[in-house]
């Protein structure tokens, strides 16, 4: 592997001036349903093609959170971006069985490789440089439909969540955590899904994430179109999905931004040290896993560095 680390004093040096964007909402299909999007395009455009960026974003979130900062990011620094809300979560349609608010690698993995077949038809996108950014869990499954695709060209991972088994282990209360939880989500499964809240106050129960915050806040991530809702059908498949085992699929140029401070910094680590590719590495100080989402300084260092790696495509 070729990997370039950058330093932080560099990326404090990135600055954008704010410009407007366009936005035009449009609808694709995949797998019998219909999926929500959204187009962005720097304004005054000339309507010749545009590199473009499909961006995804963390577990049960929504197009119009962390999705919709980093499209904008991307379209200040001359790209078409595209976002979506995966099957089963905002405005799209559902999963099979009519399930929603399953957090399912293999369904969200198989939208985004129909989001990238999509936007290679549009006339304000050049299909030779389209290029994936995914955020948080969305990492694995952009790395999956990336992976092999003759449509993408490059791949950039932000607070990317790269888990493997020892990884989900420590976070979810070692082997019998895990395993009280894969059944938790076959006996709601077998009984057609079980809803509960997504976010809480630190400490709630029957929460999915009870630690207010980003998804807690109603200045942040708690905006009217987000679900704040999970099915408890997902948990298996989200245990057993390890992407940080399987870097060797990845056949692009990968740059990717994370922080000591954010989460599972270890996984990243795990995925470089198997990647034989291209790969630029930027470790940022002390900005938190939230922060990434949300925070404006933040979130512009981390896209000032995907861009350039997107630029350097051309």
């Amino acid at each position: 592997m070729k990997l370039t680390t950058l330093t932080t004093a560099a990326a404090l040096m990135a600055t954008t001036a704010l410009a407007d964007i366009e936005t035009r909402a449009v609808t694709f299909e995949n797998e019998g349903a219909t999926l929500a999007g959204t187009l962005y395009l720097p304004d005054g455009h000339s309507g010749a093609p545009l590199p473009t960026v499909v961006v995804t974003g963390a577990w049960t979130s929504v197009q119009e959170q962390m999705p919709a900062n980093y499209a904008r990011e991307m379209a200040e620094r001359g790209f078409a971006a595209f976002t979506f809300d995966f099957r089963g979560w905002g405005k799209s349609g559902d999963l099979p069985q009519h399930d929603r608010f399953v957090e399912s690698p293999e369904a969200k993995t198989s939208d985004i490789r129909a989001a990238f077949a999509f936007v290679a038809t549009l006339p304000e996108v050049d299909a030779s440089q389209v290029h994936g950014l995914g955020i948080c869990a969305s990492a694995g499954y952009m790395v999956d439909a990336v992976a092999g695709n003759p449509l993408v060209n490059r791949l950039g991972l932000v607070a990317p969540w790269l888990q493997n088994a020892e990884i989900v282990e420590t976070v979810y209360g070692g082997a019998a955590g895990v395993a009280s939880l894969i059944d938790v989500s076959r006996q709601a499964e077998a009984a057609g899904g079980q809803i509960i809240p997504a976010a809480g106050p630190e400490g709630a129960e029957g929460v999915l994430m009870p630690i207010g915050g980003y998804y807690y806040d109603a200045d942040r991530g708690a905006i009217p179109e987000y679900d704040d809702k999970w099915n408890n059908a997902g948990w298996e498949g989200w245990l057993t999905y390890h992407p940080a085992d399987n870097p060797q699929r990845l056949d692009k140029p990968l740059a990717v931004v994370h922080s000591e401070s954010a989460a599972i910094p270890q996984g990243v680590r795990s995925f470089l040290g198997g990647f034989t590719g291209d790969a630029t590495m930027q470790w940022l100080e002390d900005v938190t896993q939230f922060d990434f989402y949300d925070n404006p300084e933040d979130v512009e260092r981390a896209a000032e560095t995907v861009a350039d790696h997107f630029h350097a495509a051309r």
